[in-house]
This record gives structure tokens, sequence and C-alpha cells, in this order.
């Protein structure tokens, strides 16, 4: 039988790590400060077994790297140069969570921009210009790396059975908006939509995906309000899926996780 292939891209590189509850919770607590065993142990309630094992996944992925400390049967987990660089995604989920998936709570965290004092509300910008960069203002062409490659087996392809662990430890509009997009069929459903594919035919053709997949994500992304079914065919009936407003502001953390990816 032959294997899936998939297009190459930077965003699914990035949700092989965030997409990963346990491993995402680890790298927001060390944005936090959190940098030994027991204290991500104390934060999060997470088993030691499966603590270990992220903690050594994420340093062979160059993440996180150990530090020494006064103990020598202890060390410290501290970010690397390109786990620092993953701080632009989770700002970006964590506004999409503040936005639309608080209610009528306020924000948990406030951005202080420690230069000049002030709130802050970080935007993604454009390189050329520096103006503020929309969904609505981009077209999209191939790069020098694009092509499909066969599909690494053991991404995080399926949703997690229970979205709420995402909350787990302190309260986060990161892991609200996870919730919603967590898996990577989810997202890559989104990045679909973003590259103008609307239909579900184009959708399964594009992604290699299984159709009782592709219908639970077109539906979930639908109740959520990501996406809007618009009919464009009556006999028999044919749905395309757009983006609504909230799904279009999901652009932000999909240009961050793009640009970590390429790095």
């Amino acid at each position: 039988m032959p294997r899936r292939r998939e297009r190459n891209c930077s965003v699914a590189r990035t949700l092989d790590i965030v997409s990963d509850t346990w491993a995402f919770l680890i790298i927001r607590e060390a944005f936090f400060g959190t940098k030994s065993f027991e204290a991500f142990r104390a934060a999060l309630g997470i088993p030691r077994a499966t603590l270990t094992d992220r903690l050594r996944k994420l340093t062979r992925l160059a993440i996180f790297r150990q530090a020494p400390t006064e103990s020598p049967r202890r060390h410290q987990y501290r970010l690397t140069q390109m786990g620092f660089d993953l701080y632009p995604s989770l700002i970006a989920l964590m506004q999409f969570g503040d936005r639309w998936l608080a209610g009528t709570k306020p924000p948990p965290l406030t951005l202080v921009h420690m230069t000049c004092g002030s709130d802050s509300h970080p935007i993604v910008s454009c390189s050329a210009c520096s103006r503020e960069v929309r969904a609505r203002d981009v077209n999209y062409s191939d790069g020098p790396g694009a092509g499909r490659t066969i599909a690494r087996p053991g991404r995080n392809t399926r949703r997690a059975s229970d979205g709420s662990r995402y909350l787990t430890g302190r309260p986060s509009s990161v892991s609200r908006a996870l919730q919603v997009i967590g898996d990577k069929w989810t997202f890559m459903v989104v990045r679909e939509a973003f590259f103008g594919r609307r239909r579900y035919d184009h959708i399964l053709s594009e992604l290699g995906i299984a159709p009782n997949i592709l219908t639970d994500r077109l539906s979930r992304l639908v109740e959520q309000g990501v996406l809007r079914r618009h009919r464009y065919q009556s006999a028999p009936e044919r749905y395309e899926y757009r983006l609504t407003e909230m799904g279009l502001d999901l652009h932000g953390p999909f240009v961050a996780m793009l640009a970590w990816g390429d790095r």
C-alpha cells in the first residue's frame, strides 16, 4: 500500500510539537520561569513517567537544554534559542483565545512590555513595510522548499479524547485556543481554507485524510464558529466551508507557526 505523501509545510512541523498536550504545557510553564523537574510536576500535576518522557523529547528536539545545578544528581531544563522562538506562536494563540474563547471573562493574563512599561498587544507585521498583516492582506506562492514528501509516521493527527487537559495548571487563553485547534488534522483543515480550498473533495484530495475524520473536523469547526457552511449546489446539495471572522483571526497563529517552522 503506497504511503501517504503530504505537502511540505512549516506549520505542520510546528504542530508536531505544540499539539502534544503535555509538551505544550511544559513549554508554557518554561516561559513562566519553571526550570526544575519537581517544579514542572507541581505546576501541572503530571505523572513522573510522562514528564520524564516529554522532557527527554523536548531536549532531543533542542527546545530545552539541560543546565547543571548545585546538586550533581539534579539539573534544570532551560529553553534554548529555538525554544524561545516559539514565543510568538504562543502569544498569537493567547490573543486568539482572549478575543474569541474567553466568553464574558476578562483575559487571565496581561502582557507588560518591560521596555516601555505598557500593556502590550503584539501584532503580526510585514517584514518589509512593518504594517500589520491580516488574512485578507496576503496571497500565497510556493517557496524554495515547496513540494511533497512521504508523511512521517507517529505525527499527532488524532484529536485528544479530553481536550480539557489543555486547561491543566494556570488559566491560559492559549489552552482555550488549543482546545479548538489542538490536533494536527484540525489545523491542517484550517490551513487549506487559508489556501483557498473550500470544498470537501478538494480538502480530502489535498490532505489524504480519511473521509470520516474530515467530516468530523469540518463539523466541529462549524460548530465552534471557525468555519461556516455555504451551499453552492442544490441538487444534490453541496456545501463549501468558508472561514468566519473568528476563523480568519487564526491567521496570526498560522503565520507565527509558519515562521518558526521555517527557522
